[in-house]
């Protein structure tokens, strides 16, 4: 696997695979890698001849009071575990060769409708940073197949609006979640909890499974969310919001067969999101 820094170096080697007629795959990330992303790297692989991920913690997705200084930097290890599960190339520029000007001067791409609400109402901002960061990397390499992971559902729909309507000739891939054995999704703000949180944790995951049993079996929505906020609060949880959506994120009908419920909640200072999806009944 090699190593890039620098923006002319990358397009310089993408334009060679390319001139082979090599079928690129990109996988973006922020580092401190895990399981999960690996998955990801994984899934290229079988999309792809060239896997190209990326580590760059984009300043301009993180809101004024989050955690962009403390977000754990581990290159020597990522690169590591990218060259373990197959990655070919490895591109993780510095702040100043992707914002030269700063990224509170850089142009920005918005995606309005599916970025409203849920992790866009409670992180202002947060998806323009995603969109404009994405839309970068799709333009740098140019690839013909990007993998995102579910966990981050919200994001993944973004992704999908953005391709749409600027016209990327990109295949998106959802990865499905990737669980540690009692449950909890993978994430790298995982390592922010202490013990007794991350053993309280996995009771996230096990809320929304409890409640999509409860709505598949017929239980009506409202009351069922009210009583799975209820259980998060007295597991210790800070819930931020627990809703059910159609698969695009639209609002439930009563038409709706196919929902997907959405759930993200502070335990002590680290933020967890999950969801599930699910098949309501006629």
């Amino acid at each position: 696997m090699r190593t890039l820094r620098e923006i002319a170096a990358l397009r310089e080697t993408l334009d060679d695979c390319r001139r082979r007629g090599q079928r690129i795959a990109l996988v973006p990330t922020m580092g401190n890698l895990h399981a999960g992303h690996l998955a990801l790297v994984e899934s290229a692989r079988r999309h792809a001849d060239v896997v190209v991920a990326t580590i760059f913690v984009n300043p301009m997705q993180f809101g004024p009071n989050e955690d962009l200084a403390a977000y754990p930097r581990t290159l020597a290890e990522d690169q590591q575990k990218l060259e373990g599960a197959g990655c070919d190339l490895l591109f993780a520029p510095a702040t100043a060769s992707v914002y030269p000007r700063g990224h509170e001067a850089q142009t920005r791409v918005s995606v309005p409708g599916v970025s409203q609400g849920l992790c866009g109402g409670s992180r202002p901002g947060h998806f323009d940073g995603v969109a404009t960061i994405v839309s970068m990397l799709f333009n740098l390499v140019q690839p013909q197949v990007a993998c995102f992971g579910e966990k981050d559902y919200q994001q993944l729909a973004v992704i999908r609006q953005l391709v749409a309507d600027l016209h990327f000739p990109v295949e998106i891939v959802g990865v499905p979640i990737v669980r540690a054995d009692d449950g909890l999704a993978l994430s790298s703000r995982n390592g922010y909890l202490d013990p007794s949180q991350r053993a309280t944790a996995p009771r996230l995951y096990q809320t929304l499974g409890e409640l999509r049993q409860a709505l598949e079996a017929g239980a009506p929505v409202d009351t069922t969310l009210e009583t799975g906020l209820a259980r998060l609060r007295e597991a210790g949880f800070a819930p931020d919001y627990l809703e059910l959506r159609a698969p695009d994120l639209g609002p439930v009908t009563m038409a709706t067969r196919e929902a997907v419920l959405l759930a993200a909640a502070r335990l002590g200072p680290t933020r967890l999101i999950d969801n599930l999806t699910l098949t309501l009944p006629r």
